[in-house]
């Protein structure tokens, strides 16, 4: 992902960030069509969350991500912080259907941590272009956390 030039509007700006989440979102729904079902049927821990939680908590988690991405473009991001941002979005994609489709709960594992790194790099960027932007990710970094520990005591388990 280039740096877009000034030139252009912003709220067509921030129709590409938002366009860009929801590829990510529709990517990971398509190999989560019996996600729930999937869930449920594994060993998980007593802290595990019912499946009906995940929808209504990534949509908002995709909001915030597209703000942020905006915000930090406005603010000047440039290509190395807008490639980060695209980075991050590959890695959210991937886990979905390394978990679910594929049932690789150890490599999920292992990606979820580049996920986590990724946002958490992206996070430090961001925060000296714009902070707002950088904090609309703190939500995604703490359910990336969790899910992380999540993966991990699923990995165990099963």
């Amino acid at each position: 992902m280039t740096a877009l030039p000034v030139r252009h509007h912003p709220v067509r700006v921030l129709l590409v960030f938002v366009a860009a989440v929801v590829v990510t979102a529709v990517v990971g729904s398509l190999f989560s069509v019996s996600a729930g079902a999937d869930y449920q049927a594994l060993q998980r821990p007593s802290w595990a969350p019912p499946p009906w939680l995940f929808g209504p908590v990534w949509t908002v988690l995709y909001g915030l991500i597209a703000l942020s991405g905006w915000l930090a473009w406005r603010a000047g991001a440039g290509r190395g912080e807008l490639t980060l941002f695209g980075v991050q979005l590959v890695l959210n994609a991937l886990w979905t259907p390394l978990f679910f489709a594929l049932g690789w709960y150890a490599v999920a594992v292992a990606e979820i941590a580049l996920l986590w790194l990724s946002i958490a790099a992206l996070v430090v960027v961001f925060w000296s272009r714009s902070r707002a932007a950088a904090l609309l990710l703190v939500p995604y970094l703490a359910w990336v956390s969790f899910a992380a520990a999540l993966n991990i005591a699923i990995a165990v388990a099963n």
